[in-house]
């Protein structure tokens, strides 16, 4: 592609729409002056994080707020009039003075007098309970409940998507292949916001994790043994992504654009407007990237036919997508307010890609194969959500109800063109057409008991549709006119109601806190499939389980506590795997589903340990996880044999991939997260997780006659990432990523080890409103899966490269008219959670 493509893909594709957007917003822009002051205490020392509020006594709507930063400034933007300023700081009585504005500049110092039991220096004692906290500016932060990581300060990742963002979350993994991990286990549960989402397409596709821009995400929570207040589906946790929504006073935004190679582009903006009663925001932006794969497979046979074959596949594929987001906030009261929000988002591929097949029969002679594919996929999802909250009191007593419709239809086809030794044999059609429907309603009630204790209580309802339609046509040689394949058509229907009770209580005696949950989960799965040969599959599934959790903590000092805690959850069959064919798109690698996949159940337990001090935290915890009725993916080859044109019989060799419900799964290891400041001009991030793992379990081989087959799958395995932040002055910084992930060994297969290292760095322009970044991820070309495959009368080797090295320039302007408003009064609650919705908590 040249440089005037990639620029007219840029201006023509995301710019206009980012600008619609910007102009938009900027409507409510309102010309103000420029104000700034100082809050001190009777020594005339600053004090640092107040609240300071000035009310227009002619119009309301020209209030605003501000809270002073660390050496008890503030700046804001104000029209001229009369004000009240009230300012209000813990351990200070409230403050109110009268001030005339007219016009930009300093208004002076403002003094504020202490309370009656405070120190008489006039500095901040520490209460019970009550602790004054500046603004998160660790990365990585340690909660009782979660670990949350903030990817702002993450600079290789500017400009790229939440797949980036997830390569450098700590106790997170991410194959080459795009499959996301947390402690070496796949069944990861992602939710936006608090809540599953059509964002991210349908089970949770690496595409779709491209779509969303990593400018959009303000920090992700981590939460690897969720309570009963979380949905008890996700064996290996939950990644919760919280994008953004500014509360700041007034007009603020931000608009990010990126140049990279392989080309890539994008432009994304992220706007709010808070006056009064009301709070919206609207992000948006689309971008284009295009991606090429590798991956190399060979393989002996040593029964049958005696061979090896030889393949290469090389994809590239070209991605847009575009993404809309807004939301409105009304405070019907104090205590009250209703919220709204939708989004839409679309995702279209093209993707070619050429397969070359040598097999060499150890009789002599060799045949040459070409399988040449070109696909087209769409992707469109919608999203609507509302909500109301409402406190009874000033107690916490919390009452929190929300709705959620969503929609997302996906749209792939593929022509593929398969030849021997230059000669045509045949062609698929390949159409998948899906739909997914979701219902998501819910309730949370929270109710305080004394100082100490609260009860938790709520009910959730989830109703999930999927309608499959596939279609596959052939020609061949022998046979010119396309025609179906009949197996492979089909059309199914896949419907799941989930109903969902949970209840929690928790309190503090002393300095152990303690947490008991109790969710009662039920569970109801049909599944009506019909393909063009006539086999008709009607099935349900029906589950009731019950979901207990137990979390426990002992405060040696402040900031210095011992953990532990244990939960049972669910790994449900993806829909996806209880369709009988799901899929053709390679006559030699065949996905089988299996209708009579059940459910695999998890007990987890940990034991951690968490220090948080200014410069450092350190947080190891170990952990141990029993599966029963694990899902693991069965390989087996089959020989098929078919006449060319000439009519001279041919043996083709396909491997099958089939989930089965295989036996039993054990975990055990050490995570290990710290973040340390080293200096001021250094900083460090990493993440170590030591595990061992051991399956066992007895299956049915295909190709052996219905007898059982014993598995044992054991070994030791490690995963290791650090991130070294270095700060040349206030202004420029640069990164150094390096991850390793060590091989795993089995008896069916040896996944050989994978290391990369990556570079960013960022410069702060415009006088703090720009910055401009740049990396190269992967910087040697070195991420790459390897791996081999043993069978009855196979070994298999395979090589995938998911994506090759790769660099990006980013540019990002920030507009505002305010600053936050919300003074972080109290000691975070580690029973709650900012994001509000499904959030678990631990003891108090």
């Amino acid at each position: 592609m040249s440089k005037t493509e990639i620029v007219s893909i840029f201006t023509k594709k995301t710019l206009g729409l980012t600008l619609v957007l910007s102009a938009a917003a900027m409507a409510f822009a309102q010309e103000k002056a420029g104000v700034s002051g100082m809050i001190v205490n009777k020594k005339n020392l600053p004090v640092p994080y107040a609240s300071v509020t000035f009310t227009n006594k002619a119009n309301k709507s020209l209030s605003d707020a501000v809270l002073t930063d660390e050496k008890g400034q503030y700046k804001l933007q104000l029209a001229p009039g009369d004000y009240d300023i009230t300012v209000e700081a813990i351990d200070y009585k409230k403050s109110i003075i009268n001030k005339n504005i007219t016009g930009p500049g300093n208004i002076g110092a403002l003094s504020i007098e202490p309370e009656a039991s405070s120190t008489l220096d006039g500095k901040t004692q520490e209460l019970q309970g009550v602790v004054i906290t500046a603004s998160a500016t660790k990365p990585y932060k340690v909660e009782l409940d979660k670990k949350t990581y903030d990817p702002s300060q993450d600079i290789v990742s500017k400009g790229g998507n939440l797949q980036d963002v997830l390569t450098n979350v700590p106790s997170v993994s991410v194959d080459t292949d795009g499959t996301v991990s947390m402690r070496g286990n796949s069944n990861v549960k992602f939710l936006i916001n608090g809540k599953p989402s059509s964002l991210l397409g349908i089970d949770d596709g690496a595409n779709a994790l491209q779509s969303i821009p990593a400018d959009q995400i303000e920090r992700i929570e981590v939460i690897t043994n969720p309570s009963s207040k979380f949905e008890a589906s996700g064996t290996a946790g939950i990644l919760n992504i919280i994008l953004k929504k500014n509360k700041k006073t007034g007009f603020n935004g931000s608009v990010t654009g990126t140049l990279g190679y392989l080309p890539q582009t994008s432009l994304n903006t992220n706007l709010s407007w808070r006056k009064g009663k009301f709070t919206w925001f609207l992000n948006g932006g689309g971008g284009y990237r295009e991606s090429k794969n590798t991956s190399r497979t060979d393989a002996w046979f040593n029964s049958g036919i005696n061979k090896e074959t030889h393949n290469e596949s090389i994809s590239k594929s070209k991605n847009d997508n575009y993404n809309t987001s807004a939301g409105l906030t009304y405070d019907i009261s104090d205590k009250t307010s209703v919220n709204a929000s939708g989004t839409v988002r679309t995702f279209d591929s093209d993707n070619k890609g050429n397969i070359n097949y040598f097999d060499y029969p150890f009789t002599g002679g060799s045949i040459f194969r070409l399988r040449a594919s070109n696909g087209t996929g769409n992707n469109l999802a919608f999203q609507g959500d509302f909500g109301l909250d409402h406190k009874f009191d000033d107690n916490g007593q919390n009452l929190s109800l929300s709705l959620s419709l969503q929609r997302n239809r996906s749209n792939n086809d593929s022509n593929i063109y398969d030849t021997r030794e230059d000669i045509f044999q045949l062609q698929d059609l390949v159409n998948q057409n899906t739909v997914n429907k979701s219902i998501i309603a819910k309730a949370d009630y929270e109710l305080p008991i004394g100082e100490n204790s609260k009860i938790e209580a709520g009910y959730r309802l989830d109703s999930n549709i999927n309608d499959y339609s596939n279609q596959v046509m052939q020609s061949t040689v022998l046979s010119p006119a396309l025609a179906y394949l009949d197996k492979y058509t089909y059309n199914a229907n896949y419907k799941e109601m989930f109903n969902a009770f949970y209840v929690q209580f928790k309190s503090k005696i002393g300095k152990l806190g303690y947490q008991i949950g109790l969710r009662d989960e039920l569970s109801k799965v049909d599944v009506d499939y019909l393909n063009r040969e006539g086999a008709a599959v009607n099935k349900s599934k029906n589950y009731n389980n019950l979901f207990p959790s137990v979390f426990l903590s002992y405060e040696i000092a402040k900031d210095n506590q011992f953990l532990i805690n244990y939960s049972r959850r669910i790994d449900r069959p993806r829909s996806f795997f209880l369709i009988p064919n799901p899929n053709y798109s390679d006559n030699q690698n065949i996905f089988d589903g299996n209708i009579d996949l059940n459910p695999s159940y998890v007990d987890s337990y940990e034991i951690g340990y968490s220090i948080s001090k200014k410069n450092f935290t350190i947080n190891p915890t170990l952990y141990y996880r029993h599966s029963t009725d694990d899902v693991k993916m069965l390989v087996y080859d089959q020989d098929v044999t078919s006449k060319d044109a000439s009519g001279v019989p041919q043996t083709l060799t396909t491997f099958h991939t089939k989930p089965i419900n295989l036996g039993n799964d054990d975990r055990y290891g050490l995570d290990l997260n710290f973040n340390w400041d080293a200096t001021k001009w250094l900083k460090f991030l990493g993440n170590v997780d030591l595990f061992g793992y051991k399956t066992t379990g007895v299956y049915f081989d295909p190709t052996i006659m219905n007898e059982p087959t014993s598995f044992e799958g054991k070994g030791f395995s490690t995963r290791a990432r650090l991130t070294s932040t270095f700060k040349i002055d206030k202004t420029f910084s640069f990164q150094l990523q390096g991850f390793y992930r060590g091989g795993q060994k089995t008896q069916s297969i040896d996944r050989k080890d994978m290391y990369a290292l990556s570079l960013g760095a960022s410069k702060t322009i415009w006088k703090g409103n720009g910055t401009i970044s740049f990396n190269i991820q992967d910087i040697f070309n070195t991420r790459s899966m390897r791996s081999t495959a043993y069978g009855p009368n196979y070994t298999r080797d395979n090589y995938m490269q998911w994506q090759p090295r790769q660099f990006a320039l980013s540019l990002t302007y920030r507009f505002k008219q305010g600053e936050k408003i919300d003074q972080p009064k109290k000691k975070k609650d580690i029973n709650s959670n900012a994001a509000g919705d499904d959030q678990q908590g631990g003891p108090m």
